[in-house]
């Protein structure tokens, strides 16, 4: 059976955002059950319940993991039933929550060839010893075997591009970055082997194509971004001269 269990599912920065004063900010401070606070956008995945695999290491991944029983140590002294992490985009939302994983856990990351060399340029991620943590690339619409702990996980993986911008932090100062297809984001299809159910994980989308449209199709279950409600959201609420579209990285 495909499990999947949200962890996060606000977007950078979380919910409340530690720097806003927004009213719905203020709701949740007070703890208002209409807005209830919530960790940036994440998702655990497994077809056997042993074999976790995390989509987006969130910056907010320790708290997610402390608030998630099934991703608890069960074995030993040091364990976790984390066997592999996929990454969607090179944003700091996406990836920075690896840095959690650095004790000399054995796990595989996953990504687009442009997300990986994001990785392999910042020493930080040194950390992640390579001969504990190794890197599987994610060539677009080709169906990948993710691994478990002592094998096969059960399941699959089926990363494709979607529109997006280059991340905040790669932009040049002073241009408006081109929106591309060209894996700066991606979503990615999770399949379970034995019985091909699968579900769609989006969560930094710049725009709905129509080939997008036609890939989510009859889809069963598609987690996707829901980071704005319109494009003029922030310059209306006076915190931002971008619009929406502006901010469309694979935060």
């Amino acid at each position: 059976m495909l499990h999947a269990v949200v962890l996060g599912s606000a977007a950078g920065g979380g919910f409340p955002q530690w720097n806003s004063n927004a009213p719905a900010c203020q709701r949740a401070r007070r703890g208002d059950s209409s807005a209830r606070a919530r960790t940036q956008a994440s998702l655990a995945v497994s077809a056997n319940e042993r074999d976790w695999i995390v989509l987006n290491a969130s910056p907010d991944l320790r708290l997610q993991i402390e608030a998630t029983p099934v991703l608890h140590p069960r074995e030993g002294l040091r364990s976790s039933p984390i066997s592999a992490v996929v990454l969607t985009g090179g944003d700091v939302d996406a990836l920075a929550g690896l840095l959690h994983l650095r004790e000399r856990h054995r796990f595989t990351v996953y990504a687009p060839s442009r997300v990986l060399a994001v990785i392999a340029d910042n020493p930080i991620f040194s950390v992640l010893s390579p001969d504990c943590v190794k890197q599987g690339d994610l060539p677009f619409d080709e169906r990948i075997g993710l691994a478990g702990a002592s094998g096969p996980s059960g399941l699959t993986v089926v990363a494709f591009a979607v529109p997006a911008k280059v991340p905040l932090y790669l932009e040049t100062a002073g241009e408006e970055p081109p929106l591309t297809e060209e894996g700066d984001a991606i979503g990615v299809e999770i399949v379970e082997t034995a019985t091909c159910k699968s579900l769609f994980f989006i969560p930094g989308c710049a725009a709905m194509t129509g080939r997008l449209r036609e890939r989510l199709a009859g889809s069963a279950l598609v987690f996707f971004d829901g980071t704005f409600w319109q494009d003029d959201e922030m310059i209306r609420l006076g915190v931002g001269e971008r619009p929406a579209a502006a901010w469309a990285t694979s935060a």
